[in-house]
């Protein structure tokens, strides 16, 4: 349930993490040619809960098939035995759009009507789907690779949304949306940051390697930068390495991290042109949130 989510997603990042054992930066195996496993940890002891996802992004994949695959395990914190193993694909799309839900809700101005989302997989739809019902939305914007791809993409969750979703270019999403989710495997700039008007607010969710990267200097430069956790926007997040690497930015440049958003010890937007970015790249904790929403809601009494 997409607003149980946020709201359990919200406390969650609204506690201070001493309770919390994860790693934001998640193990990464390399494994040539085929691709690489991601495991993910977490044992929080609030909720209480523990768990681990494994997730494998695959290199090359026949039409059709998702790219990324993820399998959760839920364990019992007092035994330590599984409780429930769950595929994870759908916890890991809404989970991940709850977040930049939750991003938005503290970053954007309040005005902001129109969303812009740049790709067609399952992040895009997942976003597609949250966004609009927990912010109130009332147009959205979408480009991908492919022109023929994104007017399908949009007719088809138009008559699954209940509400308008258009095909535009890459130019049009960027300047004519007030919200901006980029949701892509791209592994280079999906568009010029000039394009990005004053007062917009970015959620970064594709690029999960310090090589690969969504958004341009020029966005990164012009922009106050959000992460979902330090640990992990150092290790992983090449949106903002690679400026880095270039001397573009400093460390000082992200703000703060979600929890000191959402609990108030950092201020959220700060002046109405003020260009914000909230780059995720996700931690363990989202997930584990996620999966007990769903063994509680399973099994009530357990």
């Amino acid at each position: 349930d997409v607003d149980r989510t946020v709201a359990a997603l919200e406390e969650a990042f609204r506690r201070n993490y001493r309770d919390t054992v994860q790693m934001p930066a998640r193990l990464h195996v390399e494994i040539p040619p085929a691709g690489v496993l991601l495991i993910m940890p977490c044992h929080d002891k609030a909720l209480p809960g523990l768990g681990v996802k494994l997730v494998t992004v695959r290199n090359h994949v026949k039409p059709g098939l998702d790219t990324v695959q993820a399998s959760y395990l839920l364990l019992d914190p007092d035994t330590l035995e599984i409780r429930a193993s769950m595929a994870a694909n759908y916890l890991t799309d809404v989970r991940t759009a709850a977040t930049s839900a939750i991003a938005t809700k503290y970053l954007a101005r309040p005005e902001a009507h129109t969303l812009g989302v740049l790709g067609t997989g399952r992040q895009a739809r997942a976003h597609i789907r949250v966004l609009p019902q927990a912010l109130g939305f009332e147009r959205v914007l979408v480009c991908g690779s492919r022109p023929e791809r994104s007017i399908q993409f949009a007719q088809k969750l138009s008559e699954e949304s209940g509400f308008e979703v258009k095909a535009v270019d890459a130019r049009e999403c960027v300047e004519e949306s007030e919200v901006i989710c980029t949701c892509t495997t791209s592994r280079a700039p999906l568009f010029d940051g000039r394009w990005v008007r004053p007062g917009t607010h970015l959620n970064l969710v594709g690029a999960f390697q310090p090589d690969s990267r969504e958004v341009d200097d020029e966005t990164i430069r012009r922009a106050r930068v959000i992460v979902d956790t330090y640990e992990g926007a150092w290790a992983e997040a090449g949106d903002l390495l690679i400026p880095l690497e270039r001397g573009v930015i400093a460390r000082s440049h992200i703000a703060a991290d979600l929890h000191e958003i959402v609990s108030g010890k950092k201020a959220g937007r700060q002046a109405p042109e003020e260009i914000t970015v909230f780059k995720s790249v996700g931690c363990a904790l989202e997930d584990l949130v996620a999966a007990k929403l769903v063994y509680d809601q399973a099994f009530p009494a357990r």
